[in-house]
């Protein structure tokens, strides 16, 4: 297994088979962690489950078998979790449309509030949906029948305001109870639903609604993070301004004041910047949700729209990936059910944003397994790094799903396991960005003990779910992604399509899926030009990945994140792993920068641990003597030993923090762009976009 999140560009030597006093204490660490299941997992989980169902008895074997008839795979994972359709489909899938135009679940019919709600209102009607806990501790549940009635009042009320089958309706709320009515409400509806992220501002909240035509928008006063009221309504009410489509904007009173009980008058919101009245109505959540309940949900195609979700890409127009009723419900049942092992009686967290792929799928995957979602708003390391353990303790949360940054800062905060009982989780899951196998292995072998799983996964928001990702009965190592999704033919290859083992390639898929995307909002060509048009007949990810010799897969960053030195392709994240090892560091970045001798030369920024290096002597080539220096000397040993002399960094630069999006992703690109004096895109989804500008400042002398 490899020693990073991607082997060493030396493939005569596995850089694990010598991992010694890498901790820079004199102490030689543990052997790589590896995951291996034990009889709970390879009996009892519902992957197991599913094997027998195949006849199949290893997890390389399930995968095989999952894409050797795509079809028939998904008809059994539509069996064996009993998804329920109204109306039954004739055809599982069709592809007479080309390969980038598939059909699945032809002639059936399925509404995801019936499937992920009445189906287990029928069953479990007292088991709990959702629990919702807010930063100052207060917590509010609902039971599946409790949350029926309160999605058919809010149906009751957006019909009663003209909402209808193929209306846009966008959701701008934080992770709170409302927004998991919002989304079973609008569906219920044959309305689209579109998640913006909690922290848009309100151009990238305009240039969504625009994009979409959207006819309403479902938005809170605001939220609490890190103590402080993050005001949503108003952010809402400015982007309003430019778009005229809108007519109705709902309000829910989140921060204990008061929302108005009255329409308002149209041009108090979304007045045009001419000073023309917008024409939007707003009313308060509970002023629409007083009326009496509406029990009828649309009927709705496999086929008709979902959801348009949104990318968040630095640069450009939004892309609106398109999702299906039927299509993403069936992918995201089977991640929640044979990757996490959710299914009634269990408790997923995941650490997110609805405004993200993660919070529609871990909404309906978890209801359409008859699990309970518990739901966490604010920031969690408040108001310590053991509020997380905390959180799990007082839910019994069985799945905890977290990211790589959020687990480095835990642990630069407090590095000893923590004391809260922690023994209800039974899957860790992450996603998003690499690991580094200091953070890995502190998480699943300190914490918890080596006796959980960690289901790495990558995929992405036109996928719908995952690319690849490991099982609970297989063996892990430490930071892999394990292999292919199941039903999910991925492959990596070299630039003329080739398989590629060994080396760096792209990350691309060779049939169908029901998630995927059926392309981009109203923009076929731009759908054709992003994913199909690299290699003939395959998907095109735009990730670049690989499968090391014992055929463990990694991701290594996006295409345009790879760095290109000396004619040598190498991912931040290979050395990142070598950076984040250091004791002095706490987080780190690494980007190329072009350079005349080698193409691109690889800069090192760090943020340091508390009590670490000071502040003076930032960076290595300041010609500084203070322990900051120390560190920069330091780190470019480690990577010229660790991952090879070309890519020793030309600068190693201390920060006092990096800019990330609210979800913890590190921003890479807009780190390049300050360094390189370009414009980082948009900014509006970063939770500290003023890291840029420090950055910029730091390295231009500013």
């Amino acid at each position: 297994m490899t020693r990073f999140a991607g082997p060493s560009h030396d493939t005569t030597a596995n850089p694990a088979d010598s991992r010694t006093d890498s901790r820079g204490d004199g102490k030689a660490e543990a052997a790589p962690y590896v995951w291996r299941p034990g009889p709970e997992y390879l009996l009892h989980s519902n992957v197991a489950r599913l094997m027998r169902r195949l006849g199949v008895s290893t997890a390389d074997e399930l995968r095989a078998a999952s894409v050797r008839d795509v079809g028939a795979f998904w008809e059994t994972v539509v069996e064996d979790l009993g998804i329920p359709f109204t109306r039954p489909y004739r055809q599982v899938l069709d592809i007479s449309g080309g390969i980038a135009f598939p059909e699945w679940f032809v002639g059936g019919e399925l509404n995801v509030a019936d499937a992920c709600l009445s189906h287990w209102v029928a069953r479990t009607p007292d088991a709990l949906a959702v629990v919702h806990e807010a930063e100052d501790g207060r917590v509010r549940r609902l039971t599946y029948v409790e949350l029926a009635d309160q999605v058919a009042r809010l149906r009751a009320g957006l019909r009663g305001h003209g909402i209808g089958k193929g209306d846009a309706v966008a959701i701008y709320l934080p992770m709170v109870p409302e927004a998991v009515i919002a989304a079973y409400a609008v569906a219920s509806l044959g309305a689209m639903l579109v998640p913006l992220f909690s922290g848009f501002a309100p151009a990238a909240i305009a240039a969504r609604l625009r994009d979409a035509e959207a006819k309403a928008v479902i938005t809170a006063d605001g939220t609490i993070r890190r103590g402080r009221a993050v005001p949503l309504r108003s952010q809402l009410a400015e982007a309003l301004a430019d778009c005229p489509d809108v007519r109705l904007m709902v309000v829910v009173d989140n921060l204990g004041g008061s929302t108005r009980a009255e329409d308002t008058a149209a041009a108090e919101v979304g007045a045009r910047a001419d000073g023309t009245p917008g024409g939007v109505q707003e009313v308060a959540w509970d002023r629409l949700l007083a009326g009496p309940a509406d029990h009828e949900t649309a009927r709705t195609a496999a086929s008709d729209v979902l959801l348009l979700g949104y990318t968040s890409g630095t640069t450009g127009r939004p892309k609106g990936a398109v999702h299906t009723h039927a299509g993403f419900l069936t992918k995201v049942a089977s991640e929640l059910a044979y990757g996490f092992d959710m299914g009634p009686g269990r408790v997923l967290c995941w650490i997110t944003d609805m405004g993200w792929i993660m919070g529609p799928l871990c909404v309906l995957g978890t209801h359409a397994c008859g699990g309970t979602l518990l739901l966490y708003e604010g920031s969690p390391d408040v108001p310590d790094a053991a509020r997380l353990w905390r959180l799990v303790e007082r839910h019994g949360v069985s799945t905890l799903g977290v990211s790589p940054t959020l687990v480095r800062a835990l642990r630069a905060a407090s590095p000893e396991p923590p004391t809260a009982d922690l023994s209800s989780v039974r899957i860790l899951g992450s996603t998003g960005e690499p690991w580094d196998p200091r953070s890995y292995e502190w998480l699943a072998r300190d914490v918890f003990a080596g006796r959980v799983p960690v289901i790495n996964f990558s995929g992405g928001t036109e996928v719908g779910g995952s690319f690849l990702c490991p099982y609970p009965v297989e063996e892990i190592a430490s930071c892999s992604l394990g292999g292919p999704a199941l039903g999910m033919d991925v492959d990596v290859v070299d630039d003329d399509g080739r398989p590629l083992r060994g080396a760096i390639g792209e990350l691309v898929c060779r049939q169908p899926w029901p998630a995927m995307t059926r392309g981009v909002w109203r923009d076929k060509e731009r759908y054709l030009e992003a994913y199909w048009s690299t290699f003939p007949g395959l998907w095109r990810h735009g990730d670049f990945a690989l499968v090391d010799d014992a055929g463990n897969w990694f991701i290594l960053g996006r295409s345009d994140d790879v760095m290109n030195i000396a004619g040598k392709r190498v991912a931040p994240a290979e050395i990142e792993s070598v950076v984040a090892a250091d004791p002095a560091v706490a987080e780190c970045a690494v980007i190329g920068v072009p350079d005349p001798a080698k193409g691109e030369a690889v800069w090192v920024f760090w943020v340091g641990r508390p009590g670490g290096a000071p502040a003076e002597g930032q960076d290595g080539d300041a010609g500084g003597d203070g322990a900051a220096d120390a560190v920069a000397r330091r780190l470019r040993g480690r990577v010229a030993d660790e991952v090879g002399k070309p890519f020793t960094p030309a600068r190693v630069v201390r920060v006092d923090a990096l800019p990330k999006t609210r979800s913890a992703k590190i921003l890479r690109r807009a780190v390049r762009a300050a360094v390189l004096g370009t414009d980082p895109g948009d900014l509006s989804g970063a939770e500290n976009p003023e890291a840029v500008d420090a950055i910029r400042a730091r390295v231009h002398g500013r």
